[in-house]
């Protein structure tokens, strides 16, 4: 029993810190790392706070680094249509 108590803490302080994490992000650093953010309204932060905050760790990294756009997305199709291979 004492393992399953100690990861509902563990997941109970991920989930505060992430709260405490998306308050400030939401407010400045959202339209810091991304423009399209920019002069968005509080019903887009209130839609994205649950995901900042289970996703804090990725976006303080990206917030610290100074990261001024989302990145590209490598896959497959992407690399074939850039080379303008089949």
């Amino acid at each position: 029993m004492a393992i399953a108590e100690a990861f509902v803490v563990a997941l109970a302080m991920y989930m505060i810190i992430g709260v405490a994490f998306a308050i400030p992000f939401l407010l400045v650093g959202v339209q810091r790392i991304d423009g399209q953010a920019r002069g968005a309204g509080v019903g887009f932060r209130l839609l994205i706070l649950p995901g900042v905050a289970a996703l804090w760790p990725l976006f303080l990294r990206r917030w610290i680094r100074g990261l001024s756009e989302p990145p590209v997305e490598r896959n497959p199709h992407r690399k074939a249509a850039l080379t303008g291979g089949s």
